[in-house]
């Protein structure tokens, strides 16, 4: 064989070698000296409200881990990089929180780039426990696992509510182009009694700033549901507070959180009550959530304060108390652990009974599909002037 062809070949294999090793393989093991977790989301742009309460709440859990000794004496470090809820950057994010040693990870904060990392995590078999990423189809692959409630388990649950209030004609305000927006109507409309009659107003990025039309076609509802992000919520709200009667009741999921902080709107104005499906009570004053709420606001103050935070920060304790719970069992799980071998005790631990308890609830578990099972409150936002 002549010396060019060998060449090329010793050439071709190392860079074969190369891409293994840095690229993050399912066989890559990390040289780490800390746990890596990895986190993608909106840190800047109109949802960062969300993205900065879970990188903040993703800290202040590690700082507390790494504060009590960590895992055995090896400390936790978080990678959190921003996405601005923009699927098309999700890939990159991916690839740096890979190069960087993530062996295990949070996800994302929202569902769009969230399904984007669905698919590559299963790639690579990599372990993820979403705070808030609530699509469906996040989890639809054995390496991933919901912290919030999926959006069919959100319209299901916001659909029994709606069921108990004796309506006969409510109004939903949905978008239709949004993954987020449209699953929790779909299973809404589902789970919905036949006997209670609904007035619709959809709307798209397309006409998400002037929602007059929407307005006109609910302003007779007493009662409306909006699965929607809090952005075009405000919006609405701010448009229609003079139209819609203000004994009228909005009721949202979690994309409601942070409404009340939403930048250039004032939700004293708005005279109709406002009120979210949670599983995060941000006025608790016992318990874990209440814990969880003093600790938080002495470091970062209210402006951030959501159950997206809240969530995070008892992600970060699950992987944490699942990882000791493992070791306790038997299991070897060292600093340089790759992230495909830790994904495989994890999902061991996540399906296999493990249970959590913290701010978002007592007793949690998750089904095999991987959603989260636990119980909702009804959260007031704004009562009615």
């Amino acid at each position: 064989m002549k010396r060019s062809k060998i060449l090329v070949m010793i050439l071709t294999l190392a860079l074969c070698i190369g891409c293994l090793a840095g690229c993050g393989g399912s066989n890559y093991t990390a040289n780490n000296t800390e746990y890596v977790i990895g986190l993608s989301g909106p840190l800047t742009g109109g949802a960062a409200v969300y993205g900065v309460a879970v990188q903040q709440s993703a800290q202040m859990a590690v700082d507390e881990i790494n504060a009590a000794g960590g895992l055995n004496g090896v400390s936790f470090k978080l990678i959190a990089t921003d996405d601005t809820n923009d699927a098309a950057k999700l890939a990159t994010n991916y690839s740096s929180m890979l190069e960087q040693g993530m062996q295990v990870s949070l996800g994302t904060v929202t569902t769009a780039p969230g399904l984007e990392f669905t698919n590559l995590s299963a790639e690579d078999n990599v372990f993820f426990l979403t705070p808030s990423a609530s699509g469906d189809d996040i989890p639809k692959n054995d390496n991933g696992f919901q912290m919030c409630f999926a959006d069919g388990n959100q319209g299901a649950v916001a659909a029994d509510f709606v069921n108990s209030l004796g309506l006969s004609e409510i109004g939903i305000f949905y978008k239709s182009d949004d993954p987020y927006s449209n699953g929790i109507y779909q299973q809404f409309k589902e789970n919905l009694n036949s006997s209670i009659s609904t007035v619709e107003a959809v709307f798209t990025d397309a006409n998400a700033t002037d929602f007059s039309t929407q307005i006109t076609t609910l302003k007779n509802c007493s009662f409306i549901f909006m699965p929607i992000y809090y952005t075009p919520a405000s919006l609405f709200m701010t448009q229609a507070k003079d139209t819609i009667a203000a004994d009228a009741i909005y009721y949202g999921c979690d994309g409601f959180d942070g409404i009340g902080s939403a930048e250039g709107f004032d939700i004293a104005s708005i005279p109709q009550e406002v009120t979210m499906l949670s599983h995060f009570d941000s006025n608790a004053t016992e318990g874990a959530a209440a814990e969880y709420i003093q600790k938080y606001t002495e470091k970062y103050g209210t402006d951030t304060l959501n159950q997206f935070g809240a969530s995070a920060y008892d992600c970060v304790y699950a992987i944490y108390n699942a990882m000791q719970t493992a070791i306790d069992g038997g299991a070897k799980i060292d600093v340089t652990i790759s992230a495909s071998d830790l994904c495989d005790i994890l999902k061991e631990q996540f399906t296999g009974g493990f249970t959590y308890s913290g701010a978002t609830g007592d007793n949690i578990t998750w089904e095999d599909n991987g959603y989260v099972s636990k119980g909702a409150v009804k959260y007031v936002i704004k009562e009615a002037d």
